[in-house]
């Protein structure tokens, strides 16, 4: 296997992994109650790019970490985006009938069942951690750092933010906190769990943030071009919804050139911190890199 082909067959694996260990994780769709259970699986196995997990296993296996140890660390952060997305989703928040593809979760099961399928996959990311095989000062730490990314502080906090800022002006300072806080808390939580996990020492740990704090800023602003750029069909929710609700954006804020400016220089810090990482223990962060680099380039 050569160089490219090498952190892309990595992928394929842990690709595989997560969706049999998010299969095993969720509640069987023939057990009462059943439309529950059918929301959560809905919500869950209905496709995505799983980049949070795959975070994860890159920052392990960068570490030296056996994927085992990592499976339900995985599990958790990707069971809290889906929770987000279903409730982010619901009329009373941004009120859209696409996700992946797919009818979203109110849509095709009712209100009801989205609010309760969202706050049991929330439930359920947190008992994963809590039975993880970690020592149990490690699976505390973990708990720290989800909680934190998915409440107030985090991905809660930004997600007020971003209503509050819908129709007015706001500085691009107000606008890295809103996003670093919505969309970038659990990218960060997932490198920093991977980390956490695979035991990593005190400079490996800052060059990882650095690394994930970079890609939670270039993860938004490259959304907000392709609701600019792409098409529904390609991007399997939604496209121009951002215009439409008057929402806060990079491109309407800064331009699309500039928000295309300050993904390149993003893309550059993420280079940095991974060459800083490799030089540490020489690293193998070849994973990471694709993964930033698909961040950038990604049409969806």
């Amino acid at each position: 296997m050569n160089d490219a082909a090498a952190p892309r067959g990595h992928f394929e694996q842990w690709r595989a992994r997560i969706e049999a260990a998010l299969a095993r994780a969720l509640p069987a769709a023939d057990h009462e109650p059943q439309p529950l259970h059918q929301a959560m699986r809905h919500a869950v196995l209905n496709g995505g790019k799983r980049i949070r997990p795959l975070l994860v296993y890159a920052t392990g296996h960068a570490l030296g970490a056996d994927a085992a140890i990592l499976d339900d660390v995985a599990v958790a952060v990707e069971l809290i985006h889906c929770y987000s997305l279903v409730h982010d989703d619901l009329p009373a928040m941004d009120n859209d009938a696409l996700r992946r593809g797919q009818p979203t979760v109110h849509i095709a099961y009712g209100e009801a069942n989205a609010i309760l399928a969202g706050d049991a996959l929330q439930s359920l990311a947190f008992a994963r951690l809590a039975e993880a095989p970690l020592p149990a000062e490690t699976r505390i730490n973990l708990l720290r750092e989800l909680t934190q990314a998915a409440g107030a502080p985090g991905m809660c906090g930004g997600q007020a933010l971003d209503m509050q800022a819908t129709g007015e002006n706001i500085s691009l300072a107000q606008l890295e906190r809103l996003h670093a806080m919505k969309t970038g808390a659990l990218l960060r939580a997932a490198v920093r769990m991977g980390a956490l996990a695979a035991a990593a020492n005190r400079e490996q740990a800052q060059a990882l943030d650095q690394y994930a704090q970079a890609l939670g800023l270039a993860f938004q602003i490259k959304d907000d071009l392709l609701d600019i750029e792409g098409d529904s069909a390609t991007l399997g929710k939604t496209a121009g919804k951002d215009a439409a609700q008057d929402k806060a954006t990079f491109p309407a804020l800064i331009g699309i050139q500039a928000s295309r400016q300050r993904l390149a220089a993003l893309s550059a810090t993420m280079h940095s911190a991974l060459n800083t990482l490799a030089t540490l223990n020489n690293a193998d962060t070849h994973t990471l890199a694709l993964l930033a680099r698909n961040v950038v380039e990604r049409e969806s």
